[in-house]
């Protein structure tokens, strides 16, 4: 729902889901303006947690997160008795029974897109709706959503340069300006006594502790913040620097965008007045904001897409199953595939939840275009795995790896493992990182093990076989087979 002026309320409670700061917040904000008491709360949703083994970094990342925006929340009321209401259980009645509870006449989110959280969202208005509470949610996760950004027909654009003109064609000061979140005294009201709990534990929901320092990650806006100012340092240098895994390019906010620990609107302002000017690294930087925008978009017009091919027609794609194809699989998941830059990459996402770009792409397209596998299940990998999963971004990876989504690479490139390993880390510093055990070749041998000399092999202490993998495949009888089983897709274009 869209904001009106003219609502007023007595007390309003704010549901913090994927937007975990006080800064530069819509629904916040307009809570502020349309109510004269304000409660926070935050849900780790059953639904949601049930599903993610013990050791998941990201449920670290949360309950970090949460603890300094209840933390902020207190220092902004001045009142000991203030703080979020924190809760562990099933979002759609721990929503539900802490509006009745604190008596509030609406409950204010953001909305989220997400086949599930939508279904979520309706029951939540519903059940709020019958005993007399409103539910209003608002745009906030990203700069323009749902249909904001349509072709000249009225229709959702499918591919993503025409949709980028328009998006900036489209975009004001006014769509990028900072939500006011200031509070006048006594504003942010206090917690009944006997709705006081503690923050729940990692341990009491069945998770491990990760120690995020060691992975460099700091939780919260105020990790945001430190990564904001030593990413304006470099953006300028961005297209220059990105597809290097080695080299220090991204902006390593991506964690940081997924929770909403840090406002979209804040990174646009970041990257848009340098990318008008012509700064090549703000314009490549502000593309990828925009290719998360048309992504949501895509995921909103396009549900089905979220667990079937955007083109219908990939879905008649014969992949490789049965034990064979789930060894391959399982080798590609360990990083024991043979191809050095390859299971560098996978070494990479196993042991710290993060992957360079450019390594997405180079592992998603080995998996599908030299393995066969289906796409869904690199996929579903990655959304177990990666700190930042964000469905939409997610999916929409992968689909364009595998030729089937928006705007995807056609199903004839296929990327060269090797090339891309002798462009992206020639000096192998990234492979050497993360299979060690190769950090003994040269520059040249290093990219694929098994084309060097027997003599240089055993002078680097690498015996292919044993404690380096020989190749699953052939690159290029891979990709002749991937030619083949794509030519059910053209053989339907034509039909």
């Amino acid at each position: 729902m869209s904001s009106k002026d003219s609502m007023q309320f007595t007390s309003v409670l704010v549901w913090f889901r994927r937007d975990l700061r006080m800064q530069d917040h819509t629904a916040l904000s307009l809570a502020l303006q349309h109510s004269q008491k304000v409660f926070g709360c935050f849900v780790f949703d059953q639904d949601i947690l049930n599903g993610l083994p013990p050791e998941d970094r990201r449920v670290n990342f949360i309950q970090a997160s949460v603890t300094a925006l209840d933390s902020q929340w207190r220092e902004q009321a001045a009142k000991t008795d203030s703080g979020l209401l924190v809760r562990y259980g099933q979002a759609t009645s721990s929503i539900v029974q802490l509006a009745k509870q604190l008596g509030v006449q609406a409950v204010y989110t953001h909305h989220d897109d997400e086949p599930q959280s939508l279904a979520r969202d309706a029951q939540v208005l519903g059940e709020l709706a019958n005993i007399g509470i409103a539910f209003h949610s608002f745009k906030d996760h990203v700069v323009f959503e749902r249909s904001e950004v349509m072709t000249q027909s009225g229709t959702a654009y499918g591919v993503f340069t025409p949709y980028k003109n328009a998006w900036m064609k489209k975009i004001t000061a006014a769509d990028m300006a900072e939500r006011r979140t200031a509070a006048k005294p006594g504003q942010l009201a206090a917690i009944p006594a006997a709705m006081r709990q503690p923050m729940p534990e990692l341990k009491s929901m069945g998770f491990e502790t990760v120690d995020l320092a060691a992975l460099h990650i700091q939780a919260g806006s105020a990790g945001a913040q430190a990564l904001v100012k030593d990413f304006e340092q470099r953006i300028s240098r961005y297209e220059d620097t990105r597809n290097f895994p080695s080299v220090k390019g991204p902006s390593y906010l991506s964690v940081h965008m997924r929770f909403g620990t840090v406002s979209i609107r804040q990174l646009a302002r970041l990257a848009y007045p340098q990318a008008i000017k012509g700064d090549a690294g703000a314009q490549t930087w502000l593309s990828e904001l925009i290719w998360r925008d048309f992504y949501h978009q895509v995921m909103f017009h396009h549900p089905h897409a979220m667990t079937s091919s955007f083109k219908r027609e990939y879905d008649a794609i014969e992949w490789e199953k049965g034990k064979d194809g789930k060894a391959l699989f399982e080798a590609w998941c360990q990083g024991r595939t043979g191809y050095p830059l390859v299971d560098a990459a996978m070494a990479q996402i196993n042991q710290t939840g993060y992957m360079h770009n450019r390594l997405r792409m180079v592992v998603a397209s080995f998996l599908v275009k030299d393995l066969g596998i289906d796409w869904r299940w690199g996929e579903q990998y990655f959304a177990l795995h990666l700190n930042d999963f964000d469905l939409a971004a997610n999916n929409g990876g992968w689909q364009w790896a595998s030729s089937s989504g928006c705007d995807a690479q056609p199903y004839f490139r296929i990327f060269n493992p090797i090339n891309q390993s002798e462009k992206f880390d020639p000096q192998g510093k990234f492979i050497k990182r993360y299979v060690p055990q190769l950090a003994g070749l040269s520059d040249k041998d290093i990219h694929a093990p098994w084309l060097a000399k027997p003599l240089d092999l055993q002078a680097a202490g690498v015996e292919l076989g044993k404690n380096y993998p020989l190749p699953l495949v052939d690159h290029a009888k891979a990709r002749a087979k991937t030619l083949l089983r794509y030519s059910v897709v053209a053989k339907k274009k034509t039909a």
